[in-house]
């Protein structure tokens, strides 16, 4: 992968979009009702989901643009030394790879199969797909099943028991 030009330039811009995504996601969870009339708690307010997804997306899209601030000085430090820098793609196969899981777990999966099982079969075929191929197989096997149930059960856990979230399916 290029560690500048178009891929750094991606990053920022890239990176400042989550930012502000995010901004609105948070500025708007921040308006909802908070129910607090009703008894309700930081927890249980109609926002907290949805200001968490918000905040979280900053920090990425922060890291997003710290990393394409990076490949740009490391890039304009190649050049300057003389060094020739591929052109990036855009479209990879590891994107249409994320795509393709992305679509059979949301269309394909969720809502047909129990959740656990949707998302332990989705977070599987994704470790197994992004592993390093070097890695041997039986241990790639057994960290993409291991890595996928483990993901399920927090999932699960989380959003049913804590945030009390019913799931397609559960």
């Amino acid at each position: 992968m290029s560690d500048g030009g178009k891929t750094a330039r991606s990053d920022l811009v890239g990176g400042a979009g989550w930012i502000v995504f995010g901004l609105l996601i948070l500025g708007e969870s921040l308006r909802m009702d908070r129910f607090a009339q009703m008894g309700s708690t930081l927890y249980t307010m109609p926002g907290f989901m949805p200001g968490l997804i918000g905040a979280t997306l900053i920090v990425l899209g922060l890291a997003l643009c710290l990393r394409g601030w990076r490949r740009q000085r490391l890039a304009r430090m190649a050049t300057a030394a003389g060094a020739d820098e591929p052109a990036p793609s855009l479209l990879n196969g590891r994107v249409l790879a994320t795509l393709a899981l992305t679509f059979i777990y949301a269309i394909g999966l969720i809502g047909r199969v129990h959740f656990v099982l949707a998302t332990t079969l989705f977070a599987t075929a994704f470790v197994w797909t992004f592993t390093p191929p070097e890695v041997s197989p039986v241990r790639r096997a057994l960290g993409a099943v291991i890595a996928g149930l483990l993901t399920a059960l927090a999932v699960f856990f989380i959003f049913e028991d804590v945030f009390l979230v019913r799931l397609p399916g559960a």
